[in-house]
């Protein structure tokens, strides 16, 4: 009895064992990842730690590998990587075609367009299922990705518009202090005079702004200056842009003058402009902060026009108060996404990952979408981090209910263009970018 006892527990040990042999082992979550930054597979394709990693495809690449090493649920991030021109045009026939993808990158600005056609999952019951804070978000993060009393998107960063700053050149100027600072402008006044000085002192033009092939930069700096009058470009509702107002007028004003006295450089597109200011010739290049990290290692090296004299700071207020054009990079999980529990479990884990290193993607310039971060040492340890921070509670974009955001920033951006490249007035941009643009949004 008891050799049949032996014999029947070893038989069961060992049917065990070979089934534990036998079975298979638990299936991965897979869920794929659209977003646009580049591809950089050749440097960062096996880097899985993130404090070894620069610049934005670099981060994020070296994030997604952190986490597919890391993370303790079998989960497996696929990255499909589209250029950013045609990225919504993509993202629009994946949509049609019924081939969504799990998680999509997704700026703030058009954010709208795609909850107003009730595309994007509302996420706040999954924040809470993965401890993402909703209340560390900072204030221009909360307004961007928050429609009536739903979150449909995780912000990841607030761009802005800044002015870099060849401080070599504004000492050559006479336009520094006694600590050697830059000397901001305090009104349109100032500016127009400081320009004269710098370039009677130096024979250069103060800005470098591109304009060929060029229509978001415009649109950004025009928009600040509207901005910083207490001003809006949609006092009468989402759907009916008003180009006619003081704010308007001045903002243009202010840019024609700029044009026709010298200060600005004629005829450059986006990455001459960017070279003209690291070649030294120009003062001030007003640019994103994607830039930061670029103009600060120049700024370490000795025979560069920048070398040890960069700085940069946002816009300075010209008018009644701080204010400048600000958007920001969301991750969204569109609807028909994820096809079941599992995959929206392992997409949210994803995105509390990204939460968690919101710090590391601010290393690109980028300012954090949390609060927390914005106040840490760490961020604020980060070269001009300090002097920027300010814009996670000063930077403003159109309202979110205002659809077609992209294509009105063109259509503003290239008629400003076309009054710095040929002459044309002031009010026929205002004329023609108004008929434009409701024209668009009336359809």
């Amino acid at each position: 009895m008891r050799r049949s006892l032996v014999r029947g527990v070893l038989t069961l040990a060992a049917l065990g064992l070979a089934a534990s042999l036998t079975a298979p082992a638990q299936a991965k979550t897979e869920i794929t990842l659209s977003r646009f930054f580049g591809a950089c597979d050749a440097e960062y394709g096996k880097v899985n730690d993130v404090s070894q990693a620069s610049g934005e495809c670099g981060i994020i690449t070296t994030l997604v590998n952190q986490f597919n090493a890391t993370n303790k649920e079998d989960i497996v991030v696929k990255p499909q990587i589209i250029e950013w021109a045609p990225y919504y045009t993509q993202l629009d026939a994946r949509i049609l075609s019924r081939d969504v993808p799990t998680i999509s990158v997704m700026h703030e600005a058009v954010l709208g367009d795609y909850v107003k056609r009730n595309l994007v999952e509302p996420l706040d019951d999954g924040f809470k299922s993965v401890g993402v804070d909703k209340n560390d978000f900072t204030p221009q993060a909360h307004r961007a990705v928050t429609f009536g009393d739903k979150t449909y998107a995780l912000p990841f960063d607030t761009h802005s518009w800044l002015w870099h700053i060849n401080v070599n050149l504004f000492k050559k100027a006479g336009l520094v202090d006694a600590s050697g600072k830059p000397i901001l402008p305090k009104n349109p006044d100032e500016l127009l005079a400081q320009a004269k000085q710098f370039k009677d002192k130096t024979g250069l033009p103060y800005f470098a702004v591109p304009i060929a092939n060029e229509s978001a930069a415009q649109t950004r700096t025009f928009d600040t200056w509207v901005y910083q009058q207490n001003g809006t470009l949609f006092p009468n509702g989402p759907t009916k842009i008003d180009m006619h107002t003081p704010a308007t007028t001045n903002a243009l004003t202010l840019y024609d003058k700029l044009m026709k006295t010298g200060a600005l450089t004629p005829g450059l597109d986006y990455g001459a402009a960017n070279q003209a200011f690291e070649n030294g010739k120009a003062g001030v290049l007003m640019c994103g902060t994607w830039m930061i990290e670029d103009f600060t290692n120049l700024a370490k090296k000795p025979d560069s026009p920048l070398a040890n004299g960069y700085d940069v700071v946002p816009f300075p207020d010209l008018y009644q108060k701080k204010a400048v054009w600000a958007d920001g990079h969301s991750w969204v999980m569109l609807k028909g996404g994820a096809k079941d529990e599992k995959t929206r479990h392992a997409a949210l884990v994803f995105l509390k990952f990204l939460y968690d290193h919101d710090g590391d993607w601010a290393r690109t310039g980028h300012l954090p979408a949390r609060q927390s971060i914005i106040t840490s040492a760490t961020f604020n340890a980060l070269p001009h981090r300090a002097e920027i921070k300010e814009i996670s509670t000063i930077g403003y974009a159109l309202p979110n209910t205002v659809p077609r955001q992209f294509a009105i920033q063109q259509i503003v951006g290239e008629e400003i263009s076309n009054m710095l490249s040929t002459g044309k007035s002031v009010a026929d941009v205002q004329k023609e970018a108004e008929q434009r643009t409701n024209a668009l949004l009336a359809r």
